[in-house]
């Protein structure tokens, strides 16, 4: 399947040292993925996207880069990542599942100051299109251009952000809709998705109907992100954050102009003015990363981190419940080291007051 980034920094970055130039920037990843392993779509090489949000006085809307060719092969990504900077980032890179190779089935998603991507599928999607086409809001329906599952979640999303009385037409106050709104939101949308699986009729249940649904949405301020499986026994496709004071690349020694830097999230101390959210790791040192826990938000309000569990029928308070990698390995989400690839550095924090038991996550 896919790979996506987001960043989300108090100060701009240029795109090329995410994209390009880390050692397993999301570039590499889209021939070069180590914790995907999928025989049958080694790469993600069916299109690439970038979107990224630029000086407010040019509009909310982000700008959105897309592209058949594969990522590794774009000369224009490369002229385009060396000369942008920006402090909110989406990239993805793409292995198609559902739709054709087009443009328009690229992420990420744009509605005017919202933007979305998503990582996995909607399970016994061919059986789910239809009612979930008519279930939305005619404007939600009108307004998808391509034929992925990803986009058809994304018009869902818009619906349920309308029946919360939040229309995604209207400009948001100048912080956005917030952090809060998104979360539920998509936890709506989640919820729904279920629900139409749930009324498949019984004789189209041969297909697999579990889902893996990692979503990244952000209205330009907050972000809000999502590793899900709808299973109790099986585990979600691979998602991890990285958080701290700088993003840079650490002095070594003398290297070839085309060779990949060696980069590096610092912290200074217990805040953040960074935080990356990420399919895979963009490092292989073990202590930047940690794993976001299957069946949860991820949410990022000012470079701070928010770990929310999704409670639901597929969830378990049990600290001790143990889940299988196997689904998840066999969609090419996850590589059958993928648990083990990177290790959970400690983490302290507090209990927020928000509606559902959250985890503010410092380091």
């Amino acid at each position: 399947m896919c790979r996506f980034l987001v960043y989300k920094g108090k100060d701009e970055i240029l795109l090329s040292k995410l994209i390009l130039d880390p050692t397993h920037s999301i570039l590499t990843q889209s021939y070069d993925s180590r914790l995907r392993l999928d025989h049958r779509r080694p790469h993600n090489g069916d299109g690439f996207g970038v979107g990224y949000y630029t000086d407010a006085r040019l509009g909310p809307e982000p700008c959105i880069f897309t592209s058949t060719i594969p990522a590794w092969n774009c000369i224009n990504l490369e002229r385009l990542a060396s000369k942008t900077v920006s402090s909110l980032i989406f990239a993805h890179v793409r292995a198609t599942t559902e739709g054709n190779l087009s443009d328009s089935n690229c992420h990420p998603f744009r509605h005017r100051s919202l933007m979305w991507m998503h990582n996995g599928g909607i399970g016994g999607w061919r059986h789910v299109k239809r009612r979930l086409a008519a279930s939305v809001g005619e404007e939600w329906f009108v307004n998808v251009q391509g034929s992925t599952d990803s986009e058809w979640a994304f018009a869902l999303f818009l619906d349920s952000l309308d029946k919360m009385g939040f229309s995604p037409n209207t400009e948001p106050g100048e912080n956005g809709f917030g952090h809060t709104v998104l979360r539920k939101a998509i936890l709506k949308t989640i919820e729904r998705i279920n629900r139409l699986i749930e009324d498949i009729p019984e004789q189209h249940k041969t297909d697999d109907t579990r889902s893996l649904l990692n979503f990244a949405v952000t209205d330009g301020h907050s972000v809000v992100c999502t590793r899900y499986v709808s299973s109790r026994t099986d585990e979600a496709a691979s998602l991890f954050f990285s958080s701290g004071t700088s993003w840079k690349e650490q002095e070594q020694r003398s290297k070839n102009a085309d060779e990949k830097g060696d980069y590096k999230m610092e912290r200074r101390d217990k805040g953040a003015d960074i935080v990356l959210v990420a399919s895979e790791p963009l490092t292989f040192e073990r202590d930047n990363w940690v794993t976001v826990p299957t069946n949860s938000t991820l949410t990022i309000h000012k470079q701070t981190v928010m770990i929310h569990p999704i409670i639901d029928e597929y969830y378990s308070n049990n600290p001790s419940h143990s889940r299988s990698s196997q689904f998840a390995e066999t969609k090419g989400q996850m590589s059958p080291t993928a648990t083990r690839a990177v290790a959970d550095p400690s983490v302290h924090g507090n209990t927020g007051s928000d509606d559902l038991a959250s985890r503010n996550v410092l380091g």
